[in-house]
């Protein structure tokens, strides 16, 4: 019992793609990491992976049909048709009668199949037939919902794809054109380009590298990114498959540098296919939130488990048939069992999922929908989250701050010819060039090589020539990363030395630049002489270069930043900034949205401290610059340790390790494809309104599966105590197992509309999460309440119907049935909210519409014809005012104990 609710979330689980699957598989297969154990890979998909790391490329190339330029078009959709979708056998749809065997599958379900054979068996036919239904009603309505939630899921994932730059050659064109392709449609064959912040699509030889280094901790759990290369030394060649330097894996992502690559294999023939093949049917783990839902369902459970034996042992002792106690106690096991959580719980995360959708929100993990309501610190990065993802080149100066066309000539050159990742600083350089000033540089200068970007060294530089005997190094990055590797300072025709003094002018400059919300990048240069002989330029390169001056950015708040943090203020969502930027771009940034920076930790800060230093320091700051990834990741986890839920929202690959940290991740459909790949959740809509909107949906979610919880553990309660102190004393039993059953089923069909239930404004102010220990309280306070009135419905029946001997015991058991359907379906408006019920909140009208007809059809079995085939019958007319008074008298005693309760304990 205890992975009672393991499969309610398998089919939405598939939509965590790539790196997902990785960790979690990484933790099944044990501490040793994938990549370490030769066993881990397949023998045959390792010996095909090593025949392509041994092949000469050209000879590759032929072996695959594929050439330097690519699969054209035709080629490509020919062998798609043949091998298929690049997507692993993990991620399709299960068969349906494999779905609807895990619907049925859960301990609740089992434990009411046994009780309906043993009703078959002893030929107790009207039993054994209730019992079926809910069975079938329980598992039938999960698997419709699960269904249509699946299918709505796979719409909702089609809005966000990931794609893969691919060369496609078009017949007659000298060069092949770069295209984007949606990663599931790659072939073997296909020749892709890669820069910073791409996910590998497939299993690849590389053709061509420029300082590439690739994070493969997913794999080989090796935490620093590995440097791969398209030519290899002979210790390579003897190495395992995975650390062959000339391969490329799945499910890995570039952390810095460019690289072309050959893709060999596709979907279930990659190592992470393989793999998923491996693992697919393994224990798959179980997650804080399926945690919580266990937590609370082992309340229930234990509370069964004590209950039905008591009930069986009274009634035995009391009674005298031990069989017909027998019955009777597994039938009250069956009213304590929660069957339709798994359902209310898919049904409710399935709702709140298509609502976000229609928000522009798309969620890719369902149970990511619960921490979105649950989380109380949000941190964020700045550019392009807090900001508008539309940055405006606004200067171009000199050290001095004079305004300089050479520095955005060579600022443009850099740009333009770098292939890496192209961030908003490059393309608003690119687009602020005018058309001369492009079609001029372009023709007279010729690049020659590049230094990628990586976020050590925070610059990138291109080398260019344009026809003389020289090649020109530019330089592009943070100032003190530029500083750090310059020797010089530019000025006009006049070139001076870097000392003291200039610095300080320097960053002074700079600092006022800042001030005015501008983002700056220093540009230098150097000459180097041509040399046919020297293979490539590398990072040794920057150096000995000469300070041109900057080019600033104006990176202005989005409109909805400042109402959407004061929104989540209100909502109790702490907003924390973490950024790589400067302190004082970051102070006015804050400044403008609302934030109150105070005093502004650098990343200098946090290396001297270690974990238990951060952690009070996280708490009482809220502005963070001058960060590396692993400084914000180290952030999250201080958080996470002093026991937030917290969120982070990032669009960039130095987000991804704190988007992965984080207990919710929120990304941007324009993301770097690693940051999507690893949140939670995806903002198709600029406007950060969403955010407030995706909080306070997560909050509705939860609170609606939390009202099931609650109206079952309470209501459980109430009426086992209720059979205990009707057990004691009564000379027949209250109620014949049959019509609990059939009480069980009607409440049961009442609960289907709690997930489109209204919730009161009150409990979306601030986060809520699972708490068990409150559940327990619950039960105890408001499950006996139903017994007093329980017990005089006992003595109404006993005393005033005369239905006090064993000849009368129909009488009593139907006055008893009526009262308590009708009492459980009333406790659902008196528990749903901490109002008075139906005038200061009024639930949803498939609740009430839903409610109205089961309270009729309980009303109706005992009065209708068919009363004898329930063995009820009849009450006479003058028993509905006793009735009415005492449904009435539990709505006032209810309502009094929730308002007292709610001040002492509060009210979730």
């Amino acid at each position: 019992m205890k992975n009672v609710l393991k499969s309610v979330f398998e089919s939405f689980l598939r939509s965590r793609r790539m790196l997902h699957h990785f960790e979690r598989w990484q933790t099944m297969l044990g501490s040793k990491p994938v990549g370490v154990a030769s066993a881990a890979m397949p023998p045959d998909i390792a010996k095909a992976l090593a025949a392509a790391s041994h092949a000469d490329a050209r000879e590759l190339l032929a072996a695959l049909g594929s050439s330097p330029q690519g699969l054209g078009e035709e080629q490509a959709q020919a062998l798609r048709k043949r091998l298929g979708s690049n997507e692993v056998r993990h991620e399709q749809p299960l068969p349906w009668w494999t779905h609807l065997w895990q619907c049925y599958r859960n301990p609740f379900n089992l434990l009411l199949t046994v009780l309906a054979l043993v009703s078959y068996v002893t030929e107790d036919m009207k039993a054994a037939l209730v019992i079926g239904s809910m069975v079938g009603l329980s598992t039938v309505l999960r698997f419709l919902q699960e269904s249509r939630s699946n299918k709505a899921a796979e719409r909702l994932k089609a809005m966000v794809s990931n794609t893969a730059t691919v060369l496609r050659p078009e017949p007659g064109a000298a060069s092949a054109p770069r295209v984007e392709v949606p990663m599931r449609d790659l072939v073997p064959g296909d020749v892709i380009a890669l820069s910073a912040g791409d996910m590998i699509p497939a299993d690849c030889r590389l053709l061509g590298a420029k300082d590439l280094f690739i994070s493969q901790s997913a794999l080989t759990g090796e935490a620093m990114p590995v440097e791969k290369f398209s030519v290899i030394d002979r210790s390579s060649r003897e190495a395992g498959v995975l650390e062959r330097e000339n391969l490329l894996f799945m499910g890995t992502s570039v952390i810095s540098g460019t690289a072309t690559a050959l893709i060999v294999h596709t979907g279930n023939r990659t190592f992470f296919g393989a793999l998923a093949q491996r693992v697919a049917a393994a224990d798959q783990g179980t997650s804080a939130f399926q945690a919580g839902i266990n937590r609370v369902s082992w309340v229930l459970i234990r509370f069964m488990l004590v209950m039905a034996p008591l009930v069986l042992v009274i009634n035995g002792v009391s009674k005298g048939d031990w069989w017909e106690a027998a019955l009777f106690a597994l039938s009250i096991a069956v009213g304590l069992t929660p069957e339709m959580l798994p359902m209310i719980v898919t049904a409710t995360l399935a709702k709140g999922a298509v609502v976000m959708s229609r928000q522009k929100v798309i969620v890719k993990r369902l149970e990511a929908i619960h921490n979105f309501g649950a989380m109380d610190v949000l941190c964020t990065d700045k550019t392009g989250t807090l900001t508008q993802d539309r940055i405006v080149l606004e200067r171009h100066t000199n050290a001095w701050g004079e305004a300089s066309n050479r520095v955005l000539q060579l600022a443009y050159l850099n740009s333009f010819h770098q292939t890496g990742l192209k961030n908003l600083l490059d393309k608003a350089v690119l687009n602020h060039a005018e058309m001369q000033l492009e079609t001029r540089l372009q023709t007279a200068w010729r690049k020659i090589d590049e230094v990628p970007f990586d976020f050590s060294r925070r610059r990138m530089s291109v080398v260019v020539e344009n026809g003389g005997s020289e090649h020109l190094l530019i330089c592009k990055g943070a100032l003190e990363e530029i500083l750090s590797v310059c020797t010089a300072v530019e000025r006009g025709a006049e070139v001076l030395a870097l000392d003291g003094d200039l610095l300080a002018s320097i960053h002074r400059v700079a600092s006022e630049l800042n001030a005015q919300g501008l983002r700056v990048v220093a540009v230098a240069s150097r000459a180097l002489r041509a040399n046919a002989r020297k293979p490539a330029y590398g990072v040794a390169d920057e150096s000995g270069l000469t300070l041109l001056g900057y080019v600033a950015f104006l990176d202005p708040p989005k409109e909805s930043t400042a109402p959407a943090l004061r929104a989540l203020a209100e909502h109790g969502v702490a907003v924390k900034v973490l950024t790589g930027d400067n302190e004082l771009v970051a102070r006015k940034v804050c400044g403008d949205v609302g934030i109150e920076a105070g005093h502004v930790v650098l990343g200098r800060e946090i290396e001297a401290l270690d974990d238990a230093g951060l952690r009070t320091l996280v708490e009482q700051h809220q502005v963070f610059a001058k960060l590396t990834p692993a400084h914000k990741e180290r952030i999250v986890h201080a958080l996470h340790a002093n026991g937030h839920v917290v969120g982070f929202m990032g669009d960039g690959i130095n987000d991804a390790p704190a988007l992965r940290a984080a207990d919710i991740g929120i990304s941007v459909d324009g993301a770097v494809d690693v940051a999507k790949e690893s949140a939670d959740i995806i903002l198709l809509e600029k406007s950060l309104m969403v955010l407030e909107q995706g909080v306070i949906e997560g909050r509705r979610t939860f609170a609606n599966m939390l009202k099931y919880i609650k109206l079952t553990a309470s209501s459980n309660f109430g009426n086992v105590f209720s059979v205990l102190v009707a057990s004691a004393f009564l000379p027949f039993l209250p109620m014949l197992p049959l019509h609990l059953l059939v009480q069980n089923l009607l409440y049961d069909v009442s609960q289907i509309a709690i997930p489109f239930d209204n919730v009161d404004p009150e409990f979306l102010r601030k986060p809520q999460s699972w708490n068990p220990a409150d559940l327990g309280r619950f039960m105890v306070f408001f499950g006996p309440l139903s017994s007093v009135f329980d017990i005089l419905t006992y003595a109404v029946m006993w005393f005033v119907f005369s239905a006090n001997t064993v000849a009368h015991q129909t009488l009593f058991q139907s006055g008893w049935f009526v009262e308590g359907l009708l009492s459980q379906t009333l406790i659902v408006h008196l528990i749903r909210t901490r109002k008075i019920p139906f005038l200061q909140s009024r639930a949803a009208w498939p609740l009430l519409a839903m409610g109205a007809a089961i309270a009729a059809a309980g009303i109706w079995l005992p009065m209708g014809r068919f009363a004898h085939y329930f063995r009820l019958q009849a009450l006479p007319l003058a028993y509905f005012p006793w009735l009415a008074a005492m449904l009435a008298g539990y709505a006032t005693l209810t309502q009094a104990v929730k308002g007292w309760y709610a001040r002492r304990y509060g009210w979730q």
